[in-house]
């Protein structure tokens, strides 16, 4: 009777738990619900990485924004996330990239964009490190963009060596 009611109380709580579980493994931790439905619906690798390009963009962006005009709370936390998402999303557009070559997919305008504008992004963070103000806050986390930027760049370069232009038709 006992070992019964246990085998019932453990079958109880494995099913809660697996139920209680959040079913975000679909959604990004740094990505919006609406964010993550355009990269779940975009047409190909190629949109996905514009897409986050595009991200990374807004989220420098914000965070640009948040150093000129500091919240009253929570300031040290929206930097570090804002930085956070910002690496996230560059990391995630090197990754497709790394896929679609793989897959020998047409990715050549999304490694033109990620090659052309992790450019800017490096350019814009070596100025936020040299110029920031309380870069105490977010040093660790600026530091760990400048690097992932750099290596997205470098990504980009090589990508654009491996994949091939597009054929140019002759006149004859």
């Amino acid at each position: 009777m006992k070992s019964s009611l246990f085998l019932c109380l453990c079958v109880f709580l494995i099913t809660a738990a697996f139920f209680a579980a959040p079913s975000r493994a679909a959604q990004k931790d740094y990505l919006s619900a609406l964010e993550s439905d355009k990269i779940r619906d975009a047409e190909n690798t190629n949109e996905r990485i514009k897409l986050f390009i595009t991200f990374a963009e807004d989220r420098l962006k914000k965070f640009q924004y948040e150093l000129q005009h500091p919240s009253s709370n929570k300031h040290s936390e929206m930097l570090n996330a804002l930085m956070n998402a910002y690496v996230g999303c560059v990391d995630d557009a090197a990754d497709l990239v790394q896929l679609g070559i793989q897959k020998q997919e047409s990715i050549r305008p999304g490694i033109d964009l990620m090659a052309g504008k992790t450019k800017e992004f490096l350019q814009a963070l070596e100025k936020i490190s040299a110029d920031g103000t309380e870069i105490d806050m977010y040093k660790d986390n600026l530091d760990d963009a400048i690097e992932g930027t750099r290596d997205a760049m470098n990504d980009a370069e090589k990508a654009k060596k491996a994949v091939a232009p597009p054929p140019v038709r002759r006149k004859n």
